[in-house]
């Protein structure tokens, strides 16, 4: 991820992967198109829809999973999504806990999310 991205930005990718097909893109994804057109995250079709491309697919994805190693560091408790969790115990950063069955944390994953944070921008706010 090159790209510094705001919330609000990250907000419309989210957006454009629930909007329905024919629907009239929301106030925050037009705000946000022409920049993430610009930078090639998004797709502006004939229809006047927009679509992801395959690199806003896959940023919006390391994002779900830099907020999923977040969310299970805090909370074990907490659930995380298939695609997220099978990606997370792939790369050994999180592990099915024997007694319990829930996810924690690996020492891996304290350390991805540590230099996460220490070379992590704080996002833009609008």
């Amino acid at each position: 991820m090159n790209q510094n991205l705001s919330i609000d930005e990250y907000d419309a990718l989210e957006q454009i992967t629930k909007l329905p097909r024919g629907a009239r893109p929301s106030a925050c994804i037009s705000r946000n198109s022409k920049r993430l057109v610009g930078i090639k995250l998004i797709a502006h079709k004939r229809d006047g829809s927009f679509e992801l491309t395959d690199s806003g697919k896959q940023v919006l994805f390391i994002k779900q999973c830099i907020d999923g190693l977040r969310a299970i560091a805090a909370n074990p408790d907490f659930i995380l999504s298939g695609p997220v969790a099978t990606f997370l115990g792939k790369k050994a950063h999180i592990e099915v806990d024997a007694a319990s069955g829930k996810n924690v944390i690996t020492a891996r994953g304290l350390e991805c999310l540590a230099d996460i944070e220490a070379t992590s921008v704080p996002a833009k706010q609008y």
